[in-house]
């Protein structure tokens, strides 16, 4: 698509994601996207209020578009100009290099004292393990103890209870009385 002749009537129907294909496709480089934003208000003939109410469409339209490609710091160029190798490359993040020699002596340090500790549970580990035929025993004499005791102390109470809640027989006739 060559927009530089198009009338000004096609121009003003054009879209702004075809106009700026054009346009990346021309330069052959990638631009900022308010460089880009600026060429096209400049072959637009649009004021600023009108570029600011398409901004928002026309962005999401360039980030949808399969035909543009992002290559950080808002810069943007045409897929078609990189390979899948140079894409990775360009858009991959940069990582500063970091001095890894005083580092390496504490990094070794720590190592050292990890398998320390790691040797110290694997030691200590039997501890914490029980024999379950001892707990066994254990709770056997504790539930026949405790069993025996319960019983009795239950018999007790129940007996002490009904002897509390007997009713005489003098109690019904004095009752019997006081209603008349």
């Amino acid at each position: 698509m060559n927009f530089r002749e198009m009338t000004k009537e096609q121009l003003s129907e054009e879209s702004f994601i075809d106009l700026a294909y054009g346009i990346l496709d021309s330069k052959k480089q990638p631009l900022t996207f308010p460089e880009l934003m600026k060429e096209i208000q400049t072959i637009k003939g649009c004021t600023d209020a009108e570029v600011k109410e398409r901004l928002q469409q026309f962005y999401t339209d360039l980030n949808i578009e399969g035909r543009f490609i992002v290559l950080g710091e808002n810069r943007w160029g045409l897929r078609e100009w990189y390979a899948i190798e140079q894409i990775e490359e360009e858009t991959a993040p940069t990582v500063k290099v970091r001095k890894k020699k005083a580092k390496a002596v504490i990094d070794d340090e720590d190592e050292l004292e990890l398998e320390e500790e790691e040797l110290d549970f694997d030691e200590n580990f039997d501890e914490f393990v029980e024999d379950p035929t001892e707990e066994d025993e254990e709770e056997e004499e504790f539930e026949d103890v405790a069993i025996d005791d319960i019983d009795e102390d239950l018999d007790e109470d129940l007996l002490e209870e009904e002897d509390e809640f007997e009713i005489d027989e003098e109690d019904d006739e004095l009752e019997e009385e006081e209603e008349e």
